[in-house]
């Protein structure tokens, strides 16, 4: 996974959607080409935040080595022209304490080979039917790729999105959300995939209309109930994405509903760990 190869891409704008999370959008280089669910390695050098310089050429040899390299799922389509990531602020991380105080025409750096196996395509038996989304906090991201994308929309019957948060403030990306089964629906001339979008706040009383983790609305049922959706392992594909620890969670939930882990195609679950 060598960084040596990396291309320099131009922050075009940053939202704030919590104090501690935000989305950027950089430019994207001639050429580069993902699908959607997978990573790429963004890099950043501290020294250069606050411009980017055009002419590569100018650089010292040493600004290579005092990049530092994290892995971020695109958050984007893979037909935009431009690439977008969402990510958490850790106060004492050598990565994030930097890049959230990223400005318009700062330079980061992108490692042109995407990465992953959070795609659709790794889906072969069951058929595609139901497909469920679960994700927490910036975990998001491979998903908004993947309901941008028309394939997603025209392959599944159902699909159910699940988005857990602390607050209600760091449910991020409402507005885009509540728009995409509309906007995919006109694409189809309304044959796109029904749509049931479920955020959940966790610590946050009276915020939502679930406050449990996704485990535990998995264990209760409560979750299929909200969408009149049953889990299933001969029909329901699953993806996982978001903290560890829910993630191992989920896993085991669903694996006691006896649904099984995505191996060579076959299977229902999928998870991405690349953190």
């Amino acid at each position: 996974m060598s960084d040596a190869k990396a291309v320099a891409v131009e922050v075009l704008s940053v939202h704030q959607w919590a104090p501690t999370l935000f989305s950027f959008r950089v430019s994207r280089p001639s050429g580069f080409k993902f699908t959607a669910g997978q990573f790429v390695r963004l890099g950043l050098n501290p020294t250069e935040l606050q411009h980017f310089n055009q002419d590569q050429s100018t650089l010292a040899s040493s600004v290579l080595d005092e990049r530092i390299f994290r892995a971020y799922s695109v958050a984007s389509s893979p037909f935009d022209e431009f690439l977008e990531f969402f990510s958490v602020v850790i106060a004492d991380g050598a990565f994030t304490s930097r890049l959230q105080y990223l400005q318009v025409g700062d330079r980061l750096w992108l490692n042109p080979m995407p990465f992953g196996y959070l795609t659709l395509a790794r889906y072969q038996q069951p058929a595609p039917k139901d497909l469920w989304l679960l994700a927490t906090g910036t975990g998001l991201a491979p998903f908004l790729s993947m309901l941008q994308t028309l394939d997603v929309w025209t392959h599944y019957q159902t699909i159910v999105l699940a988005y857990s948060a602390r607050t209600s403030q760091e449910l991020a990306y409402q507005t885009q959300i509540g728009e995409l089964a509309t906007t995919f629906q006109a694409y189809t001339e309304g044959q796109a995939a029904q749509f049931h979008y479920v955020p959940i706040v966790t610590r946050e009383a009276g915020a939502g209309q679930f406050s449990q983790r996704l485990p535990a609305l998995i264990d209760n049922h409560a979750l299929e109930d909200a969408v009149g959706q049953t889990l299933s392992a001969d029909s329901s594909h699953v993806m996982l994405c978001g903290n560890p620890q829910m993630v191992a969670d989920t896993k085991t939930a669903l694996q006691n509903r006896g649904l099984v882990m995505n191996r060579r195609g076959e299977g229902n679950i999928a998870v991405e760990n690349y953190w």
